[in-house]
């Protein structure tokens, strides 16, 4: 978490966005991205050509070219932060402006450069040369703080609290999955080192960026110390895909600041046609946007054989059913009424989870989780992937605090139920002998299937009634009486201190 003079400074670098007439929170977000991708060209380049030196061993610089725009030309060493931030504001200006963008991207051209293709469309907002001054000269005072601080992440929380200044829903159906539900979600699938991790609707890469701290924090030997392991997790395990290119930049840097050196974030339409995925990923993660329908001509016919439908909450599901390889597992975000809608389309959807595949449990979370954002009811959805069915019994927990409040201030609380989501989901052979009263119960497949395969938790949950005893009618009515008189006495006592 980013506090103190670090957090000082980072507020002080968005007000100099802000004051500068660059006020979308988006947009300041990827104008930093583009200033930290370049400050990072030049540290590792600068640690690359150390360590050849210490192998002696030959090092060609990224900056060991010009760079021409029009009719100027521009030395490699310009370009580097190093160099430039100790130019005037103009000279400055003008180097960055014309000459570090040109060169971000072109570098795709450049086998060494893992993050360029998502530089290749930047476009330079900073409207004026003292305002970039201003903001260079702060980004200098973050990364000295950054430097000072020991902490594995720093860089990764940095980028959080940059996040965390994304107060707007997305005009597609996307709003930010809160970092405690998206960890919760984490962990109840357990990632494993070999695991190849997707999320279709990524936006800024929240789940696998989890993914990726639950592994360095639950199995960081059994990846970095094995160089197979470590080039799979550095550029296979991790594939995400979204429609908005401002978020997949995001999204991309997001990952490379966690320490993912070439993740595959890519420009997709998932469940269009031109998604060429099946049966390849064996976790997915994702919360997808839900947000009222899109047209069925472009959606996949594969997904419209599982179900028919212009949802997308519904067409994510399929999708899901069909890039996972069998034994694949998913944790995913619906909305509530995927759990209990009455069309074809609801029904064969849920039909197919349950028949078709292991559905393992239906997570109800309260409508205040993603406030301020939206206050729609949602659930978190596991299953695996079987092709042939396998669901048994099907957990069901009503979860009823998240450790914050459920306004639209989502200020911290004691009351939490993730530990014990967790603690009971990893030990679920102690849930049979659980009452329907309970927070948590199992519900056979049988019954589900009675019940039209509703997954709705309220369908299968008993509600225990308190008996309450109430006095006759007749001791009201002489209890009426006494106040009546005790009112009459009142009033006299007060007439006559009056009188």
């Amino acid at each position: 978490m980013v506090t103190g003079e670090l957090k000082n400074k980072i507020d002080s670098l968005w007000e100099i966005f802000w004051t500068g007439g660059i006020t979308n929170p988006l947009a300041v977000i990827e104008q930093m991205t583009y200033l930290m991708f370049i400050h990072d060209l030049d540290d590792t380049d600068n640690r690359r050509a150390k360590d050849a030196a210490m192998l002696d061993l030959p090092y060609q610089s990224i900056f060991d070219r010009e760079v021409k725009v029009g009719d100027k030309v521009f030395e490699g060493h310009q370009l580097k932060w190093s160099t430039f931030h100790d130019f005037p504001a103009e000279k400055m200006y003008s180097v960055v402006q014309e000459g570090v963008f040109t060169f971000i991207k072109t570098l795709h051209e450049d086998k060494d450069s893992a993050y360029s293709k998502y530089m290749g469309d930047a476009i330079f907002l900073v409207p004026t040369a003292l305002m970039l001054d201003n903001i260079v000269t702060a980004m200098d005072g973050i990364y000295e703080q950054m430097a000072q601080i020991q902490t594995t992440d720093v860089r990764g929380d940095v980028y959080e609290y940059l996040l965390s200044k994304i107060s707007t829903a997305g005009v597609n159906g996307q709003f930010r999955t809160p970092r405690h539900i998206i960890r919760m979600m984490v962990e109840l699938v357990a990632p494993k080192a070999d695991d190849v991790v997707c999320d279709p609707a990524c936006g800024t890469s929240g789940f696998l960026v989890a993914v990726s701290d639950y592994l360095r924090e639950n199995r960081k030997q059994e990846i970095f110390f094995d160089r197979r392991n470590k080039e799979h997790y550095m550029s296979r395990m991790f594939h995400g895909f979204d429609m908005d290119r401002t978020m997949l930049r995001i999204g991309a840097m997001n990952m490379m600041t966690h320490g993912v050196e070439n993740p595959m974030i890519e420009y997709r339409d998932s469940l269009s046609d031109q998604n060429p995925d099946r049966e390849k990923y064996s976790l997915i993660l994702a919360n997808p946007p839900f947000k009222g329908s899109l047209n069925a001509d472009i959606v996949s016919a594969d997904l419209l054989k599982i179900c028919k439908t212009k949802k997308t909450e519904l067409l994510f599901l399929a999708l899901f059913l069909r890039i996972l390889k069998t034994g694949g597992r998913c944790a995913c975000i619906v909305p509530d009424g995927v759990l209990f809608g009455s069309s074809t389309a609801h029904k064969a959807i849920r039909k197919e989870l349950v028949d078709g595949n292991r559905l393992e449990a239906v997570i109800a979370m309260p409508s205040g989780v993603f406030k301020p954002y939206a206050g729609v009811s949602t659930a978190v959805l596991i299953f695996t992937k079987t092709g042939h069915g396998g669901t048994d019994k099907v957990w069901f927990y009503d979860m009823k605090a998240d450790g914050f409040s459920l306004d639209d201030k989502r200020s911290p609380m004691e009351e939490n139920d993730i530990p014990d989501i967790l603690s009971r989901f990893h030990a679920l052979e102690q849930e049979k002998d659980r009452k329907r009263t309970e927070q948590s119960f199992l519900v056979p497949v049988e019954e589900i299937r009675e019940n039209g395969y509703d997954l709705s938790i309220n369908k299968y949950k008993e509600v225990e009634y308190q008996k309450v005893e109430y006095p006759s009618t007749l001791e009201l009515m002489t209890r009426l009486d006494e106040l009546d008189m005790e009112y009459g006495d009142g009033k006299e006592r007060l007439r006559g201190m009056l009188g």
